[in-house]
């Protein structure tokens, strides 16, 4: 065995997480001297086998606004189950703050078929083939949120026939 750093063999077997930056805003807050600067940033944390997070982070500087929107992904992951397909199991609606977002399976082939923050939430996810909408809201941070809790919805055939105390293929009857 090689020596190395302290933390690189607990770092090979850390899944590979990706981070995009949806949006970064100035904000500015008036006080007694003037204004005070600082960032939002809206990052989307993903490892494209069914684990997103959607992170804001707020700094005097737009790095340390990323570094704390990728913390902040990371404590808030979900996750996707996925189909064979690389597809959604079923169609599902979801809302947050003033955004509504639907989803639906798709065809294999058929790739990622939505704008803005929801196609980066799924293409994070590891959703390859999905019809998406926004509706409502245009605000990143809202659609990327619902996008979020529309995915936590999902459930696999399996998990439903286990709920239900039905085996698999009576589901279907």
């Amino acid at each position: 065995m090689a020596k190395g750093r302290k933390g690189a063999r607990t770092r090979e077997k850390e899944p590979e997480w990706q981070e995009r930056v949806v949006q970064i805003r100035r904000v500015t807050k008036v006080v007694k001297g003037g204004k005070k600067l600082s960032f939002r940033a809206i990052v989307i944390v993903g490892n494209e086998r069914g684990q997103v997070g959607v992170g804001v982070g707020k700094a005097s500087d737009v790095i340390g606004a990323v570094r704390k929107g990728v913390v902040d992904g990371k404590k808030h992951l979900v996750e996707v189950p996925l189909t064979k397909s690389n597809s959604i199991p079923h169609p599902v609606n979801a809302s947050g703050g003033g955004a509504k977002v639907m989803m639906r399976p798709a065809a294999p082939g058929t790739g990622v078929i939505a704008g803005g923050a929801v196609r980066t939430v799924l293409e994070l996810a590891g959703v390859r083939n999905v019809l998406a909408k926004q509706l409502g809201s245009g605000n990143p941070l809202n659609n990327a949120r619902a996008a979020a809790k529309a995915l936590a919805a999902l459930r696999t055939f399996s998990e439903v026939a286990e709920e239900r105390g039905v085996a698999v293929e009576n589901l279907y009857g």
